[in-house]
Order: C-alpha cells, then structure tokens, then sequence
C-alpha cells in the first residue's frame, strides 16, 4: 500500500547532496487568477532539477560490493544529471547511456560531473536496450529513473519539504508526470499526512500515458509521444508508479504545448527563472483546473520541476506563448487584390494590436493574408473577431488551432503553386536532429518524387521537423506509404489542412 512510502521518505538521508528547495509565491500570477498560487522550486536543486533526490536515495541504498561494480543508466537528461553527480559524490563510476539526439547542453553536464557518456540510438528506448546489455555484459547496477520504490521516495521528500514549508490551509497540488516518479512519491506522502488536499497529476496531450492507463484501467503503451516536453515524454507509466498513483491522486489534468509554452511565461515573469517545457507543465496544468473550475481564494502548489533546456528553444517557446495564453488569434482571411484592401481590413480590426502580418502579390483576383491579432483572453474575442469578419463579407478561416499552420505555414506564405503543377502531396515530419540528419532524410526521399515544397526549421530541440511537398501520381501513392513506413519517422498526411489549401495549393 502507498502508506508503506513514509518510512521510506522520512528516512532519506540525501541532504548532503541535494537541498531543501524554496516555495515561492508567484504574485502576478496568483493576482491574475484570484487565487494563491505557490511554486515549488526544484529548478534550484544542484542539477537543476528533482531527479538528484531519486538517483542519490538509490544510491544510498545500495551494499558496498554493488557500489564497486559502478552504476549506470539510461536517461535523455536530468536523470543522468542527478546519476552523475551523485556517483561523483559518492565515489562510485558512472556510465551514462544517452540517445543521439540528446542536447549537447545536457551531455556536456554529464560529463562534467564525471560519469562516462556513451551516444547510442536516436530514442529513450534505444538507449535503454543498449543500457541494459552492458548491465549483462560488465555487471554494472542499472539505476532505474522512475519506477523503483528508493527512487520514489527521494523524490517523495519534495512533498515533505512542502508540507511542512506550508502548515497553513492548501487546496490543491500540481505535479508533472513522465514515468510517474515524482508524482508518486509526492501523492503517497500528502494523501497520508494531510489527505484532504487535492494533488493532480498533469501531462502533455500528446504524451499522457497516465491518462490513458486510468481509462484502461491498466498500463498502456502510446504509439507515439509528443517530445516538445522531452522530461515527460514517456510512452508507458512506470508499473509502481502507477499502483501507487491510481489510489492517491485525485485526477489527471493534460496540457498543450501551447499552455505549456504560455506556462514557462508566467514562471519567468514571477521568478525570472526559465523553466524546461517539462518543468512548467505543472503550472500549465493548474491555470486548466482554474479556468475550468473558475475557482478563486483557493491556495494551489504547482511544481516547478526543472530548467534544463536549450537557449535555442526559446525562440520556439516565445512563438508559442500567447497562443497558449489566449492572447492571440491566427486567422487566414481573403481580402481583395486592389488598393486600399489592407487599409480598410485594418480598419475594422479598431485599435487591436496586429502581432503578424504575411502577404504577397499574386496577381488580379483575391489575396489571401495570414493575420496574427492580440486578444483578451477573459472575453470572447476570437469568435467574435471571426464572426465580425464574416459579416462584412470576407472569407476567414481560424487557424489558432492548426499545428501545420504554427509550425510551417506561417513562415511560408508567398503564394499558390503554379497551374501546370499536378498530383502535389503534402506531409509533415519529425526526425532525430542530428548531424546529418536532414540530409539522410532527403537521401531517402529525394530522387523517387518531385519536391515542390520544402520547410525546415531547427528549434534546438532533440527533433527536427519538416513540412514536403511532392508529385506523387494517384497510382504510386502506395509506394509513397511504403517510403514513409521505411524512413520510420512520425509523419502525417497535411494534403487536405484547411492552412495548405489556403495559401500554398
């Protein structure tokens, strides 16, 4: 039973190494929701992150003679972070598994702290394989980075700093969830000593392996995972951590990447600390209970459960932000091919903020605009705005929901395809970003089929994503599928979003 973890936490001598983390208000957010909203700060652990509490109450648990055969692990990051620094203040040798794709900011950490990295696959999984077969091979003790019961309550002492950081009344908490080791360990010590605060599990939607085993009432493997929030992007819950989780927590709440991206705002605007995508879901996680429930004087802990993410995604993350905070709208809009169009467009836009504008001359006939607007996210504007536009006579299509749009079309939009282009299929990808990687992408499909359309941009994440059009005749459309079931990477077929019909076909 979960009451079998208080022991276990209570008893985690792990503070030589990790420390106590602050709780800190977040007075502009708590002013905008109407309620209290606390943010636990495990950004400021050593390795800027919660994992050094799991992976150094393991360690401490282990006899002398496994601490002479050395310890390794699997992990795309924080994991190992907290896996190398704790061998290094232990003594012990480290071996760090990391898939290919891992950011270099996170393998060069490793490496500073000792432990010896060794690059193997593009994914978790494959890491993890090939992790596992030099534990067959050198004897080494694996450190699992979630679902094992030392791991659970070191990261269950955050619960406990945080109960006894804040005696007074507490409503609910917020915990992010990948493999379930941190949630786990929280809900098993809070449900135990003060059962009547609420604690919600949150996920990305393109990532919720915990969601899907509460529906099935068992473990579920996903098919595919979102990897924008790469510290929770697990296909599979872990199998302790979800015994202990489907007692103890009150519900599971999922995010978009978009809430996500506005979540890590608003922690910067509170603290000026810049959190990872999986550090911030938590607190995108608490705004959704808020705004759904439209609650107001209620005290709420989100978790902010690290910061170990790459300069370069930031400029992915801003894009992204007031989409995710509801403060901006993206539509397609005709308009027509004359002078004075725009100014008369922007005249019934009023005094509202234009954030994006892209056009270009195509001829007699109509224009067709992608238009960015700010918006109050407390009223309706975005229907409204829609609806105005329709009333006046112009052709409008919301694409503030479409990923392709976001993603690609947006930077794009520089008119149709000519006439004599025929047979033009459209699909979206995502592949391992490494060095030569995009050429090996185009390798395998460049010389089969025309490319008429091609969209790359690196936003220093561990996948790169391209958006390719081809000619492709209605009789080898199969051979296309058969490619694109070889080249093995996520892809969706985009011929018919509503965004490439509307500025690009």
């Amino acid at each position: 039973m979960p009451h079998t973890y208080i022991k276990r936490i209570l008893d985690a001598r792990i503070y030589d190494l990790a420390v106590e983390t602050p709780l800190d208000a977040a007075p502009l957010l708590s002013a905008r929701t109407g309620n209290s909203v606390l943010l636990k700060r495990e950004d400021l652990q050593p390795v800027f992150s919660f994992k050094v509490r799991g992976a150094y109450n393991k360690m401490l648990q282990l006899s002398e003679e496994e601490l002479e055969r050395g310890v390794i692990a699997a992990s795309a990051g924080n994991h190992a972070q907290g896996l190398a620094l704790a061998s290094k203040h232990m003594g012990v040798s480290a071996i760090i598994v990391m898939p290919r794709t891992t950011p270099s900011i996170k393998v060069e950490a490793v490496k500073r702290h000792g432990a010896k990295v060794v690059l193997q696959g593009d994914t978790y999984d494959e890491a993890s394989a090939y992790a596992k077969a030099l534990v067959a091979e050198k004897g080494m003790i694996y450190i699992p980075p979630y679902d094992d019961p030392d791991v659970i309550a070191g990261q269950g002492t955050v619960a406990m700093e945080l109960l006894r950081q804040h005696p007074a009344h507490m409503d609910a908490v917020f915990i992010p969830v990948g493999g379930g080791g941190l949630c786990a360990g929280m809900a098993a010590y809070i449900k135990y000593v003060r059962p009547k605060i609420k604690v919600f599990a949150v996920e990305p939607e393109d990532a919720a392996c915990l969601k899907a085993a509460m529906e099935h009432n068992k473990r579920v493997v996903l098919p595919e995972v979102g990897i924008f929030a790469d510290g929770v992007a697990v296909a599979q819950i872990g199998k302790e951590t979800f015994r202990v989780m489907r007692e103890c927590i009150d519900g599971v709440i999922t995010v978009s990447t978009d809430e996500i991206c506005a979540a890590i705002k608003d922690i910067f605007e509170d603290t000026r600390s810049i959190a990872e995508p999986a550090g911030a879901c938590a607190l995108a996680g608490l705004k959704k209970y808020v705004e759904g429930s439209e609650l107001e004087g209620q005290t709420l802990v989100a978790v902010h459960s690290g910061a170990n993410t790459n300069f370069d995604r930031l400029r992915y993350i801003s894009e992204r932000t007031e989409i995710g905070e509801g403060r901006e709208a993206v539509f397609a809009v005709v308009i027509p091919e004359k002078p004075g169009s725009y100014k008369k467009f922007c005249s019934l836009l009023g005094k509202r903020n234009i954030t994006e504008f892209n056009y270009r001359y195509a001829g007699s006939g109509d224009a067709h605009i992608f238009v960015g607007l700010q918006i109050n996210p407390a009223k309706n504007e975005r229907q409204e705005l829609l609806e105005m536009l329709e009333r006046k006579g112009y052709k409008v299509a919301d694409m503030t929901d479409n990923e392709m749009a976001k993603m690609h079309i947006r930077h794009m939009v520089g008119g149709h395809a000519p006439d004599e282009l025929s047979h033009e299929v459209i699909y979206r990808f995502e592949f391992p970003e490494r060095p030569g990687a995009l050429f090996n992408f185009l390798d395998k499909l460049a010389g089969r089929w025309n490319i008429t359309l091609f969209h790359y941009r690196n936003h220093g994440s561990a996948f790169g994503r391209v958006l390719v059009g081809m000619q492709v005749p209605p009789g080898e459309r199969t051979l296309v599928n058969q490619a694109l079931q070889e080249l093995n990477y996520r892809y969706w077929d985009e011929t018919q979003n509503e965004a490439y019909q509307f500025f690009l076909a």
